[in-house]
């Protein structure tokens, strides 16, 4: 078994101080642009090798940027001041929306987390697990026994009811009216943003146009979302983020506008939703290659236990990040990061599988082993699958929750059955990278499992008190 994650001070520099940008290729734009679309991973790993962990790319929509993963350096960065170092220019608000915490700057971000941690913590989550059991149930009732099928689809299904009751409050018209819509504005979306926004609207005749076209019906969704809460007798009751924004107030006593809300929860579905379910495909495709490591996680699902589920998916986000890389821009005239001297604008991307795959950090690193997370939790600045400082994505906790609840009712209900077919390849989907067969799975139903227990679909959001 590999030892567990080191604690002790980051590693040395690999490159000598004092120097105003890393080295790195310098092959032009849109030759590295290419390598970044088909080779990423082992392109990032090769400049690794060769240029030690920090290295300068130049590539399309970003131009020149350092890449990095040396713990000690990406702690600076992402401790650092708002007005040092902040979120990219180009990032996910464009199509999110200004209200957007991907948006948002500065104070106005602190602001808006500062309202919207609460419903990810304690009870709150507690409450949560009700409503994530009851989905995987509901999706799992019509899984085929002895026969391979991938897991992705039904992970996506999964997560996305799951954020509409839990986040949205969503029932009825409108729980399926956003469940036909979301996924495909949130794919259009993603591709866009990092496109130039037209000046002219050319309506469906262009993805743009297509776009905005789907956030207006949204909007509209989501402004009944609003007026049912509003004239919801128990709102007060209700667990649902929905329902706790609207009950939320900022400091001054002012509370969240509808575009606010609106952009908030949309935000929260495009972080939460694939990202999860991305990972919960990885897991099965690694749990099938590791049959011990299945056997004594079905056992602990049996006897109620949960210490090496979380290790498992702790290891399943290092080895198999579903995200690629958390950028950073320098906002002041100057930042000095470590060793480098950065100019204002310059952008900064962390590498997150290149920290995964260190192995002064993590000893050997492409072994699949969960014990390395039983001895000690991660540290959250050298594994940083959610990212970290004050941009970590504020729903780990609801994430992590969802995919534990998940892995131990599937544990609970089916046999999973080992295979020793060869690794699934990674595949892009433009958000996240995913197994290239969706994570295939072969599965036999146990007697004693909970498939007969799924409940109809009702107001899930409200509290009935927590099961775990």
């Amino acid at each position: 078994m590999a030892a567990g994650p080191r604690q002790a001070a980051a590693p040395p520099p690999r490159t000598a101080p004092s120097a105003a940008l890393p080295p790195g290729p310098s092959v032009p734009r849109f030759v590295q642009g290419a390598v970044a679309l088909t080779s990423a991973q082992r392109g990032m790993r090769r400049m690794r090798d060769r240029y030690g962990d920090a290295f300068t790319v130049n590539v399309p929509i970003f131009g020149h940027a350092v890449v990095m993963s040396n713990p000690a350096e990406v702690k600076q960065l992402f401790t650092a001041r708002p007005e040092m170092v902040d979120n990219l220019d180009r990032n996910l608000g464009r199509v999110l929306g200004p209200g957007s915490l991907f948006a948002l700057a500065g104070e106005a971000h602190h602001r808006q987390r500062k309202l919207l941690i609460p419903p990810f913590h304690g009870r709150r989550l507690a409450a949560y697990e009700r409503i994530v059991q009851e989905e995987t149930l509901r999706e799992t009732a019509a899984w085929p026994q002895g026969q391979p099928f991938p897991t992705l689809p039904s992970t996506m299904r999964i997560t996305l009811n799951v954020i509409l009751r839990a986040v949205f409050g969503a029932q009825g018209a409108q729980f399926d009216e956003l469940r036909a819509l979301l996924p495909r504005a949130i794919k259009l979306g993603s591709q866009l943003a990092v496109v130039p926004v037209p000046k002219i609207d050319l309506g469906r005749w262009s993805p743009w146009g297509r776009f905005w076209a789907m956030r207006r019906e949204y909007d509209a969704i989501v402004d009944r979302l609003i007026d049912t809460a509003l004239h919801d007798s128990a709102l007060d009751e209700r667990d649902d983020v929905l329902a706790l924004m609207l009950q939320s107030r900022y400091d001054d006593g002012s509370a969240m506008s509808r575009d606010e809300i609106a952009d908030q929860l949309l935000t929260l579905l495009a972080a939460g939703h694939e990202t999860t379910a991305t990972t919960l495909a990885w897991a099965v495709e690694r749990l099938r290659r590791h049959p011990a490591v299945l056997s004594e996680l079905a056992d602990e699902a049996d006897t109620g236990g949960s210490a090496l589920r979380e290790a498992v998916i702790a290891e399943v986000q290092r080895s198999r990040p579903v995200i690629d890389l958390v950028g950073r821009q320098v906002k002041a005239d100057g930042f000095q990061l470590g060793r480098w001297s950065l100019p204002k604008g310059m952008a900064v991307l962390v590498s997150i599988a290149l920290m995964h795959d260190d192995e002064r950090t993590f000893p050997n690193p492409r072994l699949f082993d969960p014990a390395r997370f039983l001895a000690a939790k991660p540290d959250l600045y050298q594994w940083v699958p959610f990212g970290g400082g004050s941009r970590r994505c504020l729903g780990a906790s609801f994430a992590t929750m969802e995919m534990n609840v998940v892995l131990r009712t599937v544990l609970r209900d089916f046999r999973l059955e080992p295979t020793d077919e060869p690794d699934e390849r990674w595949h892009s989907r433009g958000v996240a990278s995913a197994p290239a067969d969706g994570g295939r799975l072969v599965v036999r139903r146990r007697t004693a499992g909970l498939s007969a227990q799924v409940p109809a679909r009702t107001v899930g959001t409200q509290s009935t008190g927590a099961q775990s």
